[in-house]
């Protein structure tokens, strides 16, 4: 039995020191070399904080393209998918009724025609990027609403399409707090 323990316990032992010590002082060396010192990056307009980079945001108003929705209001402290399968009643009642909401703002575009991006939530219910189609598909709107050609609209959907990482690694987005901050800059 002492030739268990024995070894268990610097088992034990170089696991605390590895895992509570070195690597936490490993990620919060590598947090200090990035951008905000991994603090996160706030967005600021006119010297007034208006949003996180990496945080989605609840806009409403039909004058803005809208987020992707979030299981948990938005709340970071809460970060969390809803966790009901595709064949919940809830579930599926919920995602009815954001369609029709969507429908009733959009009345231009078509039930088939809405990515499900704009109406299911992610799952940590806090991303901050749409995909291009997402967000072109909210240009009618927000075109009729602020008297603003489409054109111009799809153009500046265009210029704050990020790419995936070399061409290769995820999928084209856009940052709906970037896209509405560049739209209210519109003249």
């Amino acid at each position: 039995m002492k030739q268990n323990i024995l070894p268990a316990i610097r088992l034990t032992i170089v696991c605390i020191i590895a895992f509570i010590v070195i690597y936490p002082l490993l990620i919060f060396g590598i947090a200090q070399a990035a951008p905000a010192k991994g603090k996160g990056e706030t967005v600021t307009v006119n010297n007034k904080t208006v949003g996180y980079t990496l945080e989605g945001q609840n806009f409403t108003e039909d004058k803005y393209f809208y987020s992707r929705p979030s299981a948990v209001g938005y709340n970071a402290a809460g970060s969390a998918g809803s966790n009901k399968g595709p064949t919940n009643p809830d579930y599926l009642q919920t995602v009815q009724d954001r369609i029709d909401t969507f429908l009733v703002h959009n009345p231009a575009v078509k039930k088939e025609d809405i990515p499900s991006e704009l109406v299911t939530a992610s799952g940590s219910g806090l991303d901050p990027d749409l995909s291009p189609a997402a967000a072109k598909v909210q240009v009618k709107r927000i075109a009729a609403v602020r008297n603003i050609d489409e054109n111009k609209l799809t153009a500046l959907v265009d210029a704050h399409t990020e790419k995936p990482l070399l061409d290769l690694f995820g999928t084209e987005k856009v940052n709906v707090l970037a896209l509405n901050i560049a739209l209210d800059e519109l003249k």
